[in-house]
């Protein structure tokens, strides 16, 4: 990403909350987000527009209690629930908050798992999770060391459709019958994911007009 431009960031200005509105809070002023699961499920906010290309980054507690068969995430995606949606992903894995996965999509077609050892339990305090995401080259970031780093190799295609940032908090325990998140638990909810400090690229959204 030798273009400076796509290391240029501003904090967010303004989301949109695609379901329960009440289990989202979100400050412009302090520039923090909150997300809450409980009987009522869970929630996901995401930006005003899309973005080609850019750095992206977010302070993250994680929930605590068990979290057992819960996902919570911040993501790109060129739209949530296109079936040939282009996405770039940082997931937490509720049964073991000591783990984060990444993950990128073009097309519809993921399967670019990669599991990385945080070092840390995620939800003792803030940490910073960034991507980066340029024509070439996408760098997933964690307390400014990349944990993860994909060129774009010859013949293969890689993300360039313009993408949200999206965040969520959901139960995933149904996928692979609980292989993936770990059953649900719930005997800690209310579970609270607390977003601060949120930075979108300050120059490559494309539909400027929503987020200004």
């Amino acid at each position: 990403m030798a273009d400076p431009a796509l290391h240029q960031t501003r904090p967010i200005k303004e989301i949109a909350i695609d379901y329960t509105p009440e289990a989202c809070n979100h400050c412009s002023d302090s520039n923090s987000i909150t997300l809450t699961y409980d009987h009522r499920g869970g929630a996901r906010w995401r930006s005003t527009t899309r973005f080609l290309y850019g750095t992206f980054s977010s302070l993250i507690q994680c929930p605590k209690g068990n979290t057992s068969g819960l996902n919570f995430n911040i993501y790109l995606s060129s739209l949530e629930g296109d079936k040939s949606q282009d996405e770039i992903d940082f997931e937490f894995l509720g049964k073991d908050k000591t783990l984060v996965q990444t993950n990128y999509y073009t097309t519809g077609t993921g399967n670019r798992e990669e599991i990385h050892d945080l070092g840390f339990d995620s939800s003792d305090g803030f940490h910073e999770y960034v991507i980066k995401w340029g024509p070439d080259l996408i760098e997933w970031l964690i307390d400014e060391k990349v944990v993860r780093r994909e060129e774009r190799k010859d013949g293969e295609r890689f993300p360039d459709k313009a993408m949200f940032l999206y965040s969520s908090i959901w139960d995933a325990s149904y996928i692979a019958n609980g292989g993936w998140t770990g059953p649900y638990v719930g005997c800690d909810a209310p579970y609270v994911c607390l977003y601060k400090d949120i930075h979108v690229p300050a120059g490559t959204a494309l539909d400027c007009s929503c987020d200004s």
